[in-house]
């Protein structure tokens, strides 16, 4: 069957190829209803990646994070019309000791393989796990941000030690908010700190136990562990606080995405026993986390929906580059496309 895919063939330059799918016994077809950008979409698209890696990637169809609607599921898991989250980590293999999302062979929607701006995304049913009445698609547009929240800290779950008294997250951005809602539900009991720039934005976390200012941080603070949200070379300045503020035998979870290596204070990592480990992408049992999760927190779905920014219908390629450029100047919450291609 032919399908319409959008490609982005060079930054900024979005153009319309004809693919022709296989169609099999276990193949389930989506339309892609609502799409969500991230940080690494824009990074294609303004060009900003590496030449080399851009020449190795495009042209290549962007958006990993989005939903839509069945229109034919030969596996019968579906029913037509049923509203179902694409997972964009693609395994090509099983592991025990290995989750799908860090196997090498995996694909990854919108990194070297077509992501969701398409005509319709022809799946498996094991990529797609189902919406719930209760949540509104521009929130379930970007639950794959929200299952990388929940699979980095799952992770946290099993690495930490006993206390759990605090929990320092270092980052004000959408990723930020996530993770701190997120660790306020889960560890009802315990105090959450958040660390960041921009005042006007910490204002949102208003379910924090206490909000900071990186440069106006009590000289008294002390975590039980830290999770830093920050990426870029900004990252360097996080962990460092991170490291310094941490009780001894904490636990670090690395999230933030640089492009250039940072340098960390080894040696007071060493001193306190400090276990520092990052977490990339998420799988489907970590997409299975988060919709119970945020089918028994309904209240925190309510807080997730103030992180909807801009929503505008996408029909064309010009569209598409508006609302690339748009997404740039949003200076809070997702820009979120109601994809009508």
């Amino acid at each position: 069957m032919i399908n319409q895919v959008v490609r982005l063939t060079s930054p900024r330059q979005f153009e319309l190829f004809s693919i022709d799918e296989k169609v099999t016994s276990n193949t389930v077809i989506v339309r892609p209803t609502y799409l969500s950008i991230c940080h690494a979409d824009q990074r294609y698209f303004t060009g900003s990646r590496g030449k080399d890696v851009l020449k190795k990637k495009l042209p290549m169809a962007l958006i990993h994070e989005g939903v839509g609607e069945v229109i034919l599921d030969k596996s019968g898991t579906f029913k037509v019309g049923q509203r179902v989250i694409i997972i964009p980590n693609t395994p090509a293999e099983k592991s025990n000791t290995i989750s799908e999302n860090y196997l090498p062979t995996s694909k990854f929607r919108s990194s070297g393989f077509d992501g969701l701006m398409q005509e319709y995304v022809y799946s498996t049913p094991d990529r797609l796990v189902s919406i719930p009445e209760s949540l509104s698609s521009e929130v379930a547009a970007y639950t794959e941000l929200i299952s990388v929240a929940m699979h980095a800290i799952s992770r946290l779950k099993v690495r930490m030690n006993g206390d759990n008294e605090t929990f320092g997250i270092w980052g004000d951005g959408n990723l930020g908010f996530i993770v701190s809602l997120l660790l306020n539900r889960i560890f009802p009991t315990s105090k959450i700190f958040v660390f960041g720039k921009n005042p006007e934005k910490l204002q949102y976390f208003s379910f924090a136990t206490e909000t900071y200012q990186i440069d106006e941080i009590p000289a008294d603070m002390s975590i039980s562990h830290g999770i830093e949200c920050v990426g870029g070379m900004g990252s360097q300045d996080a962990v460092d606080q991170i490291i310094h503020y941490i009780k001894p035998e904490g636990t670090i979870s690395l999230m933030g995405v640089s492009e250039h290596s940072i340098e960390i204070n080894t040696r007071l990592v060493l001193e306190k026993g400090i276990t520092m480990f990052g977490s990339s992408r998420s799988g489907r049992v970590d997409f299975e986390r988060t919709i119970q999760f945020l089918t028994e927190h309904p209240n925190a779905c309510d807080r997730l929906a103030s992180l909807v920014g801009i929503v505008e219908p996408v029909k064309t390629t010009t569209d598409m580059i508006s609302f690339f450029d748009k997404e740039l100047q949003n200076t809070w919450g997702k820009a979120v496309m109601k994809w009508e291609f």
